[in-house]
This record gives structure tokens, sequence and C-alpha cells, in this order.
């Protein structure tokens, strides 16, 4: 039994007005909740969703003068984005008022089973791809959490017998309290949002509190190639491992060109790798993940190798764009650290024009010297960490100060050839430039089109003429 919330006619604050907060407020509203949302931006900023939250009863207030709000709640819900050292969530736990993440609310309230999918690279793709493996086997399936919809506005469609997958974050998981998925999945632990956590270790321990309220009843699905997170092992659920380095005793790997499942001294082959067509050693963990994922879950070996043969990839994840001249054009705009942007380098053997740049998170970014020095005919810097890339890379590449993506995006083309690749991989956040890393990836996306237009423009001005 899930541990129960009453929410009718409790006082709840919804801190920051984004996507979650919006959906929470409504949520809380729905049941009963008298619900004050706050958020720092001004009314006007926050655009159609102050009427539509106003016309259900929500009351609103805005600035970063509201301590007075914090102490009068029975619950308080703070969106991703609010670190959880704010200090009027810090003044509400001393009072004894909970604090505690949309995530943690939601599933007190959620039907069927749950799938939370963590890490700090390869999140977005290896949710997304359970999610299509399952449905692709007709079972009833939302995707949710951190890679669109937040998980508390999928509440009311779970059923007993449906599975919810969730993208889980670290800014998530760490105002948890009861919070327990059914299959968890970490796929790895790499240092990232240290704009936001103290220390790496923070970050991980947020991380892997994914593991800390499951029981023996519940499985880990662990990368065992990754030391960082092979060492933070949970001893309560049924771990099971995925490696595409090695031989596991329980879990996922590779033999003879099949991806193999091993569970109480049995093999079952899931699929053949051959069948994986998504770029890159690293969607080769993801699908490793995801197949062990899926067959937990029930799935049969040949509708897994189905979901994985007809995934189409997720939208600013190595998305090839265009083909201009033989040049070729990818976006893999959620890049956003370094360890994302090591396996998106990884993924092409040279002749790479790389974009990097955006709003730093305290990242060391000495890491992608080799690789760019091996594969990399130039580096175009972008945005606010422009100048502490140049720095670190050291002279070892050479690089261009852009400036801006559409000029990046423009020098990239002038000096590409053919066979050459323009690779948007940007090792940064994309908040100094833009509002997040879709609107970047759109952009390039758009900025790549116009170019593979230009040509057909003139040549069609030619026609006329």
């Amino acid at each position: 039994m899930r541990p129960g919330i009453e929410l009718k006619d409790k006082r709840v604050l919804v801190l920051g007005l984004a996507r979650t907060g919006i959906a929470t407020a409504r949520f809380c509203i729905a049941r009963g909740a008298r619900v004050t949302a706050l958020d720092d931006r001004g009314a006007e900023q926050l655009g159609e969703a102050v009427g539509e939250l106003q016309k259900i009863g929500c009351t609103l207030a805005f600035g970063r003068d509201q301590s007075h709000l914090f102490g009068q709640q029975d619950l308080i819900v703070p969106s991703p984005g609010v670190p959880s050292n704010h200090a009027g969530l810090i003044a509400a736990r001393k009072v004894g008022i909970p604090v505690r993440s949309e995530i943690e609310l939601a599933w007190r309230f959620l039907s069927g089973r749950l799938i939370g999918v963590t890490g700090s690279n390869g999140k977005t793709t290896t949710t997304s791809l359970i999610g299509h493996i399952l449905a692709t086997s007709r079972k009833s399936v939302s995707v949710a959490g951190n890679i669109g919809t937040p998980l508390i506005a999928h509440v009311d469609e779970s059923k007993k017998d449906s599975i919810t997958v969730a993208e889980l974050s670290s800014f998530q998981l760490e105002l948890i309290d009861s919070f327990r998925p059914d299959i968890s999945v970490l796929l790895n632990v790499t240092p990232d949002h240290l704009d936001r956590h103290a220390s790496f270790e923070d970050y991980a321990r947020a991380k892997t509190r994914i593991f800390e309220n499951q029981t023996e009843r519940d499985s880990a699905v662990i990368n065992a190639d990754d030391p960082a997170s092979a060492e933070r092992a949970p001893s309560r659920p049924q771990v099971f491992w995925f490696s595409r380095k090695k031989r596991v005793v329980s879990g996922a790997c590779l033999r003879n060109g099949q991806i193999v499942f091993r569970r109480d001294g049995e093999e079952t082959a899931l699929l053949d790798r051959a069948e994986i067509g998504l770029r890159g050693e690293h969607n080769l963990e993801n699908v490793l993940a995801a197949a062990s994922a899926a067959f937990l879950a029930g799935v049969a070996p040949g509708e897994i190798a189905a979901g994985v043969r007809s995934f189409p990839g997720v939208e600013h994840r190595l998305e090839f764009v265009a083909d201009i001249s033989g040049v070729s054009f990818f976006n893999d705009s959620k890049a956003t650290n370094v360890d994302a942007t090591i396996k998106a380098l990884e993924a092409f053997s040279g002749g790479l024009f790389v974009i990097l740049g955006g709003k730093d998170k305290g990242s060391d970014y000495a890491p992608l010297v080799p690789l760019l020095r091996e594969r990399a005919r130039a580096v175009l810097l972008i945005g606010a960490a422009a100048e502490k890339i140049a720095t670190q890379l050291d002279g070892a590449v050479h690089f261009v100060h852009a400036g801006t993506l559409d000029r990046a995006v423009e020098l990239a083309h002038e000096r590409a050839r053919k066979g050459d690749t323009v690779l948007l991989a940007p090792a940064c956040a994309s908040f100094d430039q833009f509002e997040n890393y879709e609107h970047r990836g759109n952009a390039f996306k758009e900025l790549v089109r116009a170019l593979e237009e230009a040509p057909r423009a003139l040549h069609a001005r030619g026609r006329e003429v």
C-alpha cells in the first residue's frame, strides 16, 4: 500500500510556475486543496497560465519577498528548478512543514506499476525506448517525468494494469520521502549540475535515492560498466546489471552478437545487436538498459526486438538534420554536460566541426581534449561559457569564437567540406541564449534547413531568369 495523503482543505504552496508547478497546482485544486502558487517572476512574464490558474481558484503570489507564505502551509511542493536549500524551504522544514517533490505527491496517487529512469546521460532515450517497447507490445503505458509531461499530469489516466515510465532528474529525486518505483534504472553517474549540487557526492546521492525505498520485491537495473553507478548499488531490490563490455551473472550483456538476459541461471536471447538502429556505443548501453526493464516488466523477447527495430530515436539526441553538399549536420542539443558530449564525439570517426558552449554548470571541459584533438577539425564556441572552454581546451584544437549559434552554423557551413560533419553538442545548459535545450536544438535545425533551402532558391531563381 502506498502511504496516502489527504489534500482536501489543506493549504498547499506550489513554488515555481513552469510546467511542473502548473500541473501540480491543477492537481491539488482538483482534490480540494487551497492552493497558493508563488513565482519569482511577475504575472506579465507567465502569460496565459495566470488567468487559467485564477479561473480554477488558485491564489497567485509574485516576487521574491514572500517569506511570510512559507510558514502558513500544510504542504509545500517546489518545482524541480527550485533548489532544496531555498531559504523559504529551509524555514518551512524548521517548523515541521513537509516539503515534497512533485514526483512524491504523484506517486502516492498513481495506479499500476512505475518504471523510474535516472542517470547523468541517456535518460530521455532510454525512457522513450522503454515506453515504445511497451506500447508496441500492446501494454497500457504512459511516458512522463523530466521528459516533458510531469508525472502528476498522468495520475488520472493510470490504472491498476498500466505501466508508467518516468524520467527522473536529481532535482526531482532529492526531495522524495516514500517514492518507490517497481523497477528502477540507473544509467550512469558523471559530474553534472555542480552549479546546483554542492559536490559530486551530493549529486550522486540525489541520483541514487531512486533505490531508497525499494524492497526485495522490486528490481534495480544498473550499469556495470560505470564505476560510480556500480559502487552505489543498493542492497534491498533485486539487482540486474547491464554491460556492453563483459558478461554479467544477472542481467543483460552481449554474447555472440546478441543481447541476452541472464536470471536465476537461465539465459534468454532478447535481440540481435544488428537490430539496433541508434548511433553510438552509448546508445547500445541505453538499449541494454531499456531491454532489461521491458523484460522485467513482462515483455516477450520478440516484442522487445520489434520495439527496438521500430524505435525512431529521440529529437535533439544525435538527431540527423540534413546533408548539404556532402556535409552532415547532427543536432545533439541534449548534450548538456561534458560526458554527453564525449559520447557524441565517440559516435563519429573524424572530420568534425563541433559547436560548444552555453551556460556553464561548473563543468571541467578538459576531458574533451583527447577526442577533439583526434576527431575535430575545429570547435566553434558560443555563449557565456566560451571563454572558460577556450581556456581549458588550451590550444589542443583550433577554435573560433562564434558567439551565437547562427554565426557558428554559418562559419561551419563555410569551412566544412564533403565528408565532414557539423555537430551541435554543447556540453552546457542553454539558458544563457535559449529557453531550454529543445529551443536551442530547434533553432539549430531551422538554421540548417535555411542553408539547405538557399541553393534551391537560387536554382529556382536561375530557372525563372
